[in-house]
């Protein structure tokens, strides 16, 4: 601040200021040109989006054909996949600084490990707009049948009010993107 304002009497700016952003557009410019904006566009996402529509539509688009196919079947079942088991209780007894595990059983109903479990902490401050403070997996650490068993270890961070819920989404390394598939069910 003091900077900005060390003006002068012949000048009616500070040539210190004036100095200090003609340095900032120097060294930062050169990174925000629209060739590397492009070059970006190109590196991040239509090269590899390239790469993708090739491998999708290889072989009479085998894998195109795949996905469709595990999406349906995803589609089909997915009312009927349900919790077998959970220690929910834990919740009752989150602590900051203390430990909590959560184990939720789920029937995935022969989808053989297509389905995921994210732990999700929502900020709830009755004065502030619901945020989402924290995602944790699960992890997969058991499978018997169609029975899978999923596991998370959780430490609070912070104090405060938040609310937390399971969510469970479809998962499936043939998908590019989670987002590719959007279904998602909240687990009671």
């Amino acid at each position: 601040m003091p900077l900005y304002f060390n003006k002068t009497e012949k000048r009616d700016y500070s040539a210190d200021w004036v100095g200090v952003v003609k340095n900032s557009i120097a060294s930062i410019a050169p990174h925000y040109t629209m060739k590397r904006q492009l070059d970006d566009y190109y590196s991040k996402f239509y090269e590899k989006e390239a790469q993708r529509s090739k491998k999708l539509h290889a072989n009479d688009n085998r894998l195109a054909k795949e996905i469709a196919l595990w999406k349906e079947t995803v589609a089909e079942r997915w009312d009927s996949i349900h919790v077998v088991s959970k220690n929910i209780d834990e919740l009752q007894d989150v602590v900051t600084g203390r430990k909590t595990h959560l184990t939720y059983v789920i029937d995935e109903q022969g989808l053989n490990d297509a389905i995921g479990l994210e732990f999700v902490v929502l900020n709830s401050d009755p004065s502030a707009e619901q945020s989402v403070h924290e995602v944790i997996p699960f992890k997969l650490v058991k499978a018997e049948g169609n029975l899978y068993t999923f596991e998370v270890a959780f430490e609070p961070d912070a104090a405060g009010a938040f609310k937390c819920a399971v969510r469970m989404f479809p998962k499936s390394k043939l998908l590019a993107h989670r987002q590719d598939f959007a279904y998602v069910k909240w687990l009671d």
